[in-house]
């Protein structure tokens, strides 16, 4: 056991090698004393603005520095007590050292997958707006389903989750829904989300028992900061608001408390209804405006490049991306990597993990066939 043991350290440490490059380490750190040496430079302080900017960039790279450290040391530290444990062959100590193993594991296997989170938004808050398809009270149940999924898994991953706007299905599920996903790197990691869902079932809902197929398109966006320029001029803004609908209790239809903000240009319409007071709900729409225009911008960029290039490609919410399956047999299949899960059960409870990696890693390696 402890030779398996041995060899397995042994591949983790080259891992944790692998980082300090993939990270830069070395630079970091060199980054880390200069910044130190600005904030001590006389008037740092006068620019509130540029010192939180500086104070943010030296967290950043701190607490990369930090982990990767602490990632290091467990990993020496297990590996003297595998040796320590081999020369009294304690099978106790072992069982010890392949649990704490299979955590550093799991941490440095998500330390791997940052590091292929190169967008300028990658490292920022996610909206995610999900919309049912044809199919009534069926694709509204898909709705709700994958809506639980993605929160168990930005629970697992200790991420907060603010509804933004929820509108219940008919009869059971929900229509559409926005979330807000808060948390370092939430858009990076749920940008691979981005499509349409499709699931095979035995609807629950069909008394004749017969199969169902239904589709939900999930959007995915990155949070815009403050100090990101999105223009928008209140000329350009029709601003409604409205009793809010669903559960809420005493709250609920009795103010006009709900906001739906339209964007004459574009089109594009954004509501928030979850919020107590009028004001509060027209700043999580504005947000949420302002992510979609940002995102609308990025895209025009991304098609002229494309054009450029003389390539064709889809727009990711108009292809089915992955497809569920609950009937005649359970699979999840994501179409765009090959990736397969066959316990769909753990799936649908928010295990995702390894189709974002596989995402992020084909797109790494489309960016790396490109340039």
């Amino acid at each position: 056991m402890y030779s398996e043991l041995s060899k397995a350290l042994e591949g983790l440490g080259k891992r944790i090698e692998d980082l300090r490059v993939s990270l830069d380490i070395p630079h970091k750190e060199r980054n880390i004393e200069q910044l130190e040496r600005e904030m001590l430079a006389p008037g740092f302080w006068d620019n509130q603005e540029l010192a939180q900017k500086v104070t943010q960039e030296l967290a950043s790279l701190k607490d990369t520095v930090a982990l990767y450290r602490e990632l290091r040391q467990a990993a020496e530290d297990l590996e003297v007590l595998c040796e320590l444990g081999r020369e009294d062959d304690d099978q106790g100590v072992a069982r010890e050292i392949r649990t704490d193993l299979n955590k550093l594991e799991r941490r440095v296997a998500d330390l791997e997958l940052a590091v292929l989170l190169s967008g300028p938004y990658d490292r920022g808050n996610a909206i995610m707006s999900l919309h049912a398809g044809a199919g009534g009270t069926e694709a509204q149940d898909w709705v709700g389903m994958l809506l639980r999924m993605f929160t168990r898994w930005a629970e697992e991953h200790r991420y907060r989750v603010n509804v933004i706007d929820l509108l219940p299905g008919d009869e059971a599920g929900v229509k559409s829904a926005t979330i807000e996903v808060i948390g370092p790197n939430a858009y990076g990691y749920l940008k691979s989300e981005m499509g349409v869902h499709r699931l095979v079932r035995i609807s629950p809902f069909d008394a004749a028992g017969r199969r169902h197929t239904s589709f939900a398109s999930v959007e995915v966006l990155p949070e815009v900061d403050e100090d990101v320029e999105i223009e928008i001029n209140a000329e350009d803004l029709k601003i409604d608001t409205y009793r809010s609908g669903g559960a809420g209790g005493q709250h609920v239809n009795k103010t006009d408390s709900a906001v739906r903000i339209t964007h004459l240009p574009t089109g594009i319409v954004v509501s928030c209804q979850n919020e107590r007071s009028q004001m509060s709900n027209r700043n999580a729409a504005m947000k949420v405006l302002k992510a979609k225009l940002l995102e609308l911008e990025l895209r025009k960029k991304e098609e002229e490049l494309s054009a450029l290039r003389g390539e064709h490609q889809e727009i990711a919410w108009g292809s089915q991306i992955r497809s569920y399956v609950f009937h005649p047999y359970t699979l999840v299949k994501d179409h765009r990597t090959g990736v397969e899960a066959g316990n769909i059960d753990a799936v649908m409870n928010g295990e995702l993990d390894k189709f974002i990696a596989g995402y992020l890693q084909a797109q790494a390696r489309k960016q790396e066939q490109q340039s």
